[in-house]
């Protein structure tokens, strides 16, 4: 470049008072610059910050992609842009901007996801479309996935939420009676009335004890060893199931006007318990007099232990679709039931010279007639006061059970036990619940075990816990019994024992005892208020009603016994 004089320089500048080049009028509107634009131009942006960046390309090196809000749109002055555009002064290839921003990861077809707790810095192979196992999250929730074909991967298989709802049939279930014409209907209640019920009562008083109880074996509460696991023995007992009317103990209590409400402690626990209950069920109630008698049918379907009641997908009947024989519930109820029977008796250490004997004798064994040797049973007639005020005095005595009985290990006093036992039948099958497999988790997430079973067995657990308060129990053995084989139900095993104060147990149920107290005396009233007769309480079926209907008399006699067993049968298949 030639030398030029500062002269030269001042010389060809243009003549006039500015500086900068001359004004143009094809760019100027009124004297003020614009930028041109047609009629057809869209306002996309006041301004666009990320069109032009890093020629064209984004941070991955691949083409930038238009944002999908603003791709048909044109942006203001975009046909102009390069009339405001400054010439580069340098490479600005490796300018990068450090964002504080989350990633947000994209999922296309075919993408591997995961969800549940615990899965941060798990590791994902999709080898072959499948995923690996996760890791289990914490309080024992276990991290689930799925693969690129839809499958389920690394998860046990528990219910998938929303999976198929749609195709789920009505559960349409029996009546465990035949209501027949001639009833008449004095009452409906729906379970959010009974919820709200509420009566204090004490904690009630010996009247008299019936029969013995064994000492406990401790060693079913140490935890088993895989190679030597307890198998469930059948052992035959004496034991006995008898309805409050036909106890002649409670017969001599009436005749003494010792109270004016006499049950049963299974009875009562499923009264007190209506509210969780979902299966049908009934109860005869029987006024005679000013007394009020809380009877059951025989084989009434209160008298088998249900199996996964409370399940978000309860176990199904044959006739809705189950093809799996053992796994509906009327099998499912039996095979509780007898393991429930067989559980108490091999629990205890049967040594005549070792028991503690009631102040009288069991009143229901008679040594002439029965083959079998008792079972291990005590029973303790107790009686609480329901009354609202002193001038209506109410009590109500029932007959309560106690399993067995344990020395204290500090004090060495005599601890009495009832002793009752879950069972698992298949983790894997329609109506498990989501239960975790016991075998494998009951040992290091016991917790995570016993509150899956307090949310499908609601109303299972909570009776227990209603019966072992009501015999004034000192601790609730709860036995933990699965299958040997999960497509066999005649052979199971013992996995573990645990023990708890009935009481603690109520309060990790949200168990109030005033509500079913509540539910006795209503239910009381509503009786005393008719004349002499029979009633019937009946748990519907397919909702959370309570129906209390008035009989004729004869109407529960050989006859009409005929005509409402087949629906109980039904009921329970």
């Amino acid at each position: 470049m030639a030398n030029t004089s500062l002269a030269d320089l001042i010389a060809a500048l243009p003549e006039g008072d500015g500086w900068g080049p001359p004004p143009v009028t094809e760019t100027t509107l009124n004297g003020v610059p614009y930028a041109p634009f047609s009629k057809g131009d869209k306002l996309g942006r006041m301004a666009d910050w990320t069109a032009d960046s890093k020629d064209g390309r984004d941070g991955r090196g691949g083409r930038q992609q238009y944002n999908r809000n603003f791709r048909d749109q044109q942006i203001y002055g975009a046909g102009t842009a390069a009339l405001f555009t400054a010439p580069v002064a340098e490479d600005e290839n490796s300018f990068s901007v450090v964002s504080r921003e989350t990633t947000k990861t994209r999922y296309g077809r075919g993408a591997v996801f995961t969800r549940g707790r615990g899965q941060r810095g798990a590791r994902q192979d999709t080898r072959g479309g499948r995923a690996q196992p996760q890791r289990p999250g914490r309080g024992g929730q276990q991290g689930y996935g799925y693969d690129s074909r839809g499958g389920r991967s690394g998860a046990p298989r528990g219910r998938r939420f929303g999976w198929k709802d749609y195709d789920k049939p009505t559960r349409n279930r029996d009546a465990s009676i035949n209501i027949k014409p001639d009833w008449q209907l004095l009452e409906e209640i729906d379970f959010n009335r009974l919820a709200k019920l509420n009566l204090d009562a004490d904690e009630g008083e010996d009247m008299d004890s019936y029969g013995f109880v064994y000492y406990y074996d401790r060693s079913f509460d140490k935890q088993p060893v895989k190679t030597a696991e307890k198998r469930l023995i059948p052992i035959d007992r004496a034991a006995y199931n008898v309805t409050t009317s036909s106890d002649p103990v409670i017969q001599e209590l009436a005749d003494k006007e010792e109270a004016t409400i006499f049950a049963t402690d299974s009875i009562l626990s499923m009264l007190m318990c209506s509210t969780r209950s979902v299966y049908p069920w009934d109860i005869v109630i029987v006024r005679q007099g000013n007394k009020i008698f809380l009877d059951k049918r025989d084989s009434a379907a209160l008298d088998m232990v249900t199996v996964n009641e409370n399940a978000a997908d309860a176990p199904m009947d044959s006739s809705d679709g189950n093809k799996d024989s053992i796994n509906n519930p009327s099998a499912l109820a039996e095979e509780a039931t007898y393991i429930n029977h067989n559980f108490a008796n091999q629990v205890v250490l049967e040594n005549e010279s070792q028991k503690v004997e009631m102040t009288h004798e069991n009143p229901f064994y008679n040594a002439s007639e029965e083959t079998e040797p008792p079972a291990s049973k005590a029973y303790k007639y107790r009686r609480f006061d329901l009354s609202t005020s002193e001038e209506d005095p109410m009590y109500l005595i029932v007959r309560t059970e106690l399993d067995a009985v344990q020395k204290n290990a500090i004090s060495g006093e005599d601890q009495f036990l009832t002793v009752k036992a879950l069972n698992e039948f298949d983790s894997k099958a329609q109506g498990s619940g989501g239960a975790l497999d016991w075998r494998t988790k009951l040992v290091s997430q016991r917790g995570a075990v016993v509150a899956t079973e307090m949310k499908n067995n609601s109303v299972k657990l909570a009776r227990w816990t209603v019966q072992s308060i009501l015999s004034k129990a000192d601790v609730m053995k709860l036995g933990f019994v699965s299958r040997a084989n999960p497509k066999s139900n005649d052979k199971h095993v013992i996995l573990g024992v645990i023990g708890w104060k009935p009481k603690d147990f109520a309060n990790q149920m949200n168990l109030s005892l005033s509500n079913g107290w509540g539910i006795v005396r209503t239910i009381a009233d509503m009786c005393l208020k008719r004349e002499d007769g029979k009633f019937v309480l009946v748990k519907d079926p397919n909702k959370s009603i309570l129906r209390l209907y008035e009989v004729p008399a004869g109407s529960f006699d050989d006859e009409g016994e005929e005509e409402t067993i087949p629906e109980t049968v039904a009921e329970e298949e």
